[in-house]
């Protein structure tokens, strides 16, 4: 069980996860644009029509030919109506305008519009001011050339996408299968809430704790039972969840331990990918194959499962469904300072806010033990201090990772 990188840096360890990632992409599945919101587009999208697809008014008023227009005030017969819809079978000929709503198409000859608020009249006759040809005038494919590439695979299809993808007439949309995902938790001590506690027990925060992570980003996962410290029935219960799932998650008995079974495990029945990453919290991190699923076995502490999961467990799910787009992550100025004197990159629980100037800050809870749920839970984010002995003043500009962005 030693054939597999151990004691990796961040970004090395990271670059495993995206290869293994892509070269289990998910399939594809086609979906209706109203259940493919928030997946990831699997299929190029190029337009098939212009945007506009014809020219047509922006404004309610007046539709004109501009060449007809003379002196301060113009007067112009009003020979008919306009309305958005089907398109009139209007010609204007010299001295000639029609009623036009918003969205209208524009009829024959005419290039300007006057909008009602400005536009006098008397009896039939539109008192047209002055104005620019082409006025309030939307002309045909001014927003989205024909043939145009407007989505690309791998973008994430957020509600304009999904609109955009509807004005040019589609009903459906390519995606990447969302990954079925199972989770795990481990450790005889784990009780579940609402139980009774024995003297040594604790309630099990970690699954909930997984499961809403990846409820947030789209998945809808499966609760498997706890895993006890038993080695041959955490060989049964991992081998048959990874005949069934794209991903399975374990929190817990990955580091050295007498009862941590797992790295053996998935040493003897998979491929391990990694194992433990220069990371505070999460060292123990380990990264595996059996079957047909991905496993990534998360430390057991509740703060090292929030901190594995938002950098290691978000861009397995991500490279599984082959998305392009890096999740956003945000720059902001440090409130106090930091000495950080181990060499590890680490990731600090902290909470954002911005001040009248528009400066954002971020100030880390002072709470360091990656047992402590408290400080995760009353912060948003995760501030990251780089590699190496780090002596930061106030004011530093920082990395930082919010709990939910993107």
């Amino acid at each position: 069980m030693t054939d597999f990188p151990t004691g990796l840096l961040f970004e090395e360890a990271m670059a495993i996860v995206a290869e293994v990632a892509a070269a289990h992409r998910l399939d594809s599945e086609t979906l209706s644009l109203g259940r493919s919101h928030g997946r990831i587009l699997a299929r190029d999208v190029d337009a098939g029509l212009p945007l506009p697809p014809f020219d047509n008014s922006a404004m309610d008023g007046y539709a004109f030919r501009h060449a007809d227009l003379s002196g301060e005030l113009t007067p112009l017969q009003i020979v008919g109506e306009q309305f958005a819809g089907l398109a009139g079978d209007w010609r204007l000929g010299p001295g000639e305008c029609v009623r036009i709503t918003t969205g209208a198409p524009l009829p024959a000859g005419a290039d300007t519009i006057a909008i009602k608020e400005n536009v006098r009249l008397d009896g039939e006759l539109a008192l047209i001011p002055a104005c620019q040809r082409g006025h309030h005038v939307r002309y045909a494919g001014e927003d989205v050339r024909e043939g145009e590439r407007l989505l690309q695979a791998g973008q994430v299809l957020t509600p304009a996408r999904v609109s955009l993808a509807a004005s040019l007439g589609l009903s459906s949309l390519e995606v990447r299968r969302r990954p079925t995902a199972a989770v795990f938790t481990s450790g005889d001590e784990l009780v579940e809430p609402g139980m009774p506690l024995r003297p040594g027990q604790i309630y099990d925060s970690n699954r909930e704790l997984l499961m809403g992570l990846l409820r947030a980003d789209g998945l809808e996962p499966t609760a498997w039972p706890r895993l006890p410290d038993d080695p041959r029935q955490v060989e049964i219960a991992l081998r048959d969840a990874a005949c069934a799932f794209d991903l399975v998650f374990t929190c817990g008995a990955v580091s050295a331990g007498e009862k941590d079974h797992i790295p053996a495990v998935l040493g003897e029945f998979g491929r391990i990918h990694l194992w433990k990453v220069r990371m505070r919290p999460g060292m123990p991190l380990l990264f595996a194959s059996m079957d047909q699923a991905r496993m990534l076995g998360l430390p057991g502490n509740p703060v090292s499962v929030l901190a594995t999961y938002l950098t290691f467990g978000r861009a397995l799910v991500d490279g599984l469904q082959g998305r392009s787009e890096p999740r956003p992550t945000l720059r902001a100025r440090l409130v106090g300072g930091i000495d950080k004197t181990h060499p590890r990159r680490e990731f600090v629980r902290a909470r954002l806010r911005s001040d009248d100037a528009g400066v954002l800050w971020v100030d880390p809870n002072p709470a360091t033990g990656s047992h402590r749920l408290r400080a995760a839970a009353e912060s948003e984010a995760l501030m990251v201090v780089p590699e190496g002995p780090q002596q930061l003043g106030e004011g530093a500009v920082m990395e930082v990772w919010p709990y939910a962005l993107g």
